[in-house]
């Protein structure tokens, strides 16, 4: 594989755009999305997902474009659309489909292109689904005309440790040709070495479960902290003593949300009920993690007195010092302090205002930490409430009032904050 391979990335959010700047290192890479705003950015080198630099932008050979039509004809379609679910948790396969109609108008047989899928998704979509979807609108045939392939992505939003360039990437092809081609391509952009899966459909469970492992695991820490809770005993305090044993696995409670953990559980769900199969583990993970926002908001409640005062939340993303605010679960927890009464004000240094705004109808205020609140809660443990320390965070907090550290922010507070202190 030389210089001059074709490629298209389709799609440029936290997934395909770190893929899309790799390749171009080393291949002729033309990355397409629809959002006509997003490439407007980029252009100006400016990634609001905070992944790519500017000046990694800018030093980037990467051709943007939001028109399918401009791209040449390629050697290498990869896919990399988000795939959500709907309000019924029920697979939303709408954006992945779109995009496979989109590389089908624009593939030529003369270069026996693969099309490699990186969304996450059910066992069987890549080739029951999308297969047939890119016969018909092409008009070619797959396994002569053009072939197949599965990648699953592993970006993990604000990871500079796991990125696109040092993690052992899965790879999978119709068949063992296409396999070796789609495996060389990796290999040239990441030293963490592939590993050619069994099938693609291989490849695609194992990308399900990665995140379906991590969300039941998870789920059990929200079920001993809700259980400890009612003993009066700190679940960091548990913790921190069972972590001692070589063999235990260490997960934390939490808010679980993100586009990846929250959602994945549910495409393997959907598919073994497809099959029959009624899912037990998988589902029951997911009504506990998704129930825990409701939990968490009524026990601080009680453990208040039922006071439904001034409330601060700290930090609006679903994780730590990114701007993703893709299913954050503190949206939950927002609405369910201002269900019980209380004047609810958000502050978080990392998300977009007007994506807040759009997206759970929050109004973030960047000045909310210069007044004083009956209750303060630390929902989202970024750099910056670290740094700010406990103490200035404590001074926002009223007499009589109440801070919340949902992860063990700060974890002396139990012992050294003048004010009662919640915690799991």
């Amino acid at each position: 594989m030389d210089a001059r391979t074709q490629i298209v990335v389709i799609g440029l959010g936290y997934v395909g755009l770190p893929l899309a700047i790799s390749l171009s290192k080393k291949f002729q890479v033309h990355g397409l999305d629809i959002n006509a705003d997003r490439v407007a950015e980029l252009d100006r080198a400016y990634d609001r997902t905070g992944e790519i630099s500017a000046d990694q932008l800018r030093e980037s050979t990467l051709a943007l474009t939001c028109d399918s039509t401009s791209c040449p004809p390629a050697d290498f379609y990869i896919v990399t659309v988000p795939t959500p679910v709907d309000a019924a948790n029920r697979p939303d396969l709408n954006i992945v489909m779109a995009a496979t109609r989109t590389v089908g108008a624009m593939l030529s047989a003369e270069r026996k292109p693969i099309i490699v899928y990186e969304s996450t998704v059910y066992p069987g979509v890549t080739e029951e689904l999308c297969r047939p979807l890119l016969e018909q609108v092409s008009g070619l045939n797959c396994g002569s005309d053009f072939f197949l392939g599965y990648s699953p992505e592993r970006i993990n939003p604000g990871d500079r440790e796991h990125t696109i360039d040092r993690i052992t990437k899965v790879v999978s092809g119709q068949n063992e040709e296409v396999c070796d081609r789609i495996g060389e391509l990796y290999g040239a952009i990441t030293s963490g070495g592939v590993f050619k899966a069994a099938s693609i459909k291989a490849a695609e469970a194992a990308k399900v479960i990665e995140n379906t492992q991590r969300d039941i695991n998870v789920a059990f820490m929200n079920e001993i902290a809700q259980i400890f809770g009612l003993m009066d005993l700190s679940v960091w305090d548990v913790l921190a003593a069972a972590n001692t044993k070589w063999n235990f696995l260490p997960f934390t409670p939490g808010l679980v949300g993100g586009h990846c953990i929250s959602v994945d559980p549910f495409y393997l769900s959907h598919r073994a009920e497809q099959l029959g199969y009624a899912p037990r583990i998988i589902l029951g993970g997911r009504s506990v993690n998704d129930g825990m926002a409701s939990w968490i908001a009524a026990d601080i409640h009680r453990k208040s007195g039922g006071a439904a005062g001034r409330t601060l939340i700290l930090g609006l993303t679903f994780k730590e010092d990114v701007p993703d605010l893709r299913n954050s679960k503190v949206a939950n927890l927002i609405a369910a302090f201002r269900a019980q009464g209380r004047e609810v004000v958000v502050h978080d240094p990392h998300a977009d205002p007007a994506e807040a705004q759009h997206e759970y109808d929050v109004a973030l205020n960047p000045d909310a930490l210069n007044s004083t609140y009956d209750l303060v809660v630390v929902a989202v443990p970024h750099r910056e409430y670290h740094e700010r320390g406990l103490d200035r965070i404590v001074a926002s907090i009223a007499p009589g009032g109440m801070l919340a550290d949902l992860k063990n922010c700060f974890p002396a507070a139990r012992r050294d904050a003048p004010v009662a202190v919640w915690t799991l």
